[in-house]
């Protein structure tokens, strides 16, 4: 597998690690899933606050048969599993905006990522894509470029991911860690509040609610 772009100093811990009884800090695979470009991203969360493990998108070539295409994703998320050890997994739900070809396709890639977790003895939770943006954004009918841009800012990302698939995946991530509970902090006041997440003040509005 192609080394991922995203990344922090590699994980050291034991494979064994997402079934040892102490789940602090908690490790998250989020997964955007689709038959062309699947994205994913590995996060931690660590007493309230969250570093990205990994992240990259598996680009899969359209001339491939569509079983190819299944295999890469499968192998691609494996490797991932083996490499980071998440104790969690969460992936977004279908779209069924889109037509019937699309959205069979589209069942097909989650299906594949969602063996893949349970082959590995990883718990899953499906979030629609409202509940991300949500999570992330507080808008539940933001654009992909906003949620790119609180992703970036809640992760700290120096690099904007180049794909928005992988970008989807880190805020399904991060919305699962909301839902979760597990990424709570205390705060005695707004000021506390905000000096902590000052991202919230505030995103960018896309041009066309300019």
């Amino acid at each position: 597998m192609k080394r991922p772009s995203l990344r922090s100093t590699p994980d050291s811990r034991g494979k064994d690690h997402h079934q040892a009884a102490d789940r602090s800090p908690s490790i998250i695979l989020g997964v955007d899933p689709g038959t062309l470009i699947t994205g994913y991203g590995v996060i931690e969360a660590d007493r309230g606050r969250m570093r990205l493990l990994l992240a990259d998108a598996i680009r899969n070539d359209s001339r491939k048969s569509l079983p190819l295409r299944l295999k890469l994703i499968f192998d691609t998320l494996n490797e991932v599993i083996a490499e980071c050890h998440p104790d969690e997994f969460a992936i977004e739900t279908a779209f069924y905006g889109k037509n019937a070809q699309s959205a069979l396709k589209l069942g097909h890639a989650r299906g594949v990522a969602m063996l893949v977790a349970v082959l590995g003895g990883i718990p899953s939770q499906e979030y629609s894509p409202r509940e991300v943006k949500k999570a992330v954004t507080g808008n539940g009918n933001a654009s992909k470029e906003q949620v790119q841009y609180m992703v970036k800012r809640l992760l700290h990302l120096k690099q904007t991911p180049k794909y928005f698939d992988t970008t989807d995946a880190l805020a399904v991530a991060i919305c699962h860690l909301h839902r979760s509970g597990r990424n709570r902090r205390t705060f005695t006041d707004w000021r506390s509040y905000l000096t902590a997440y000052p991202e919230k003040l505030s995103y960018p509005q896309p041009r066309s609610q300019r």
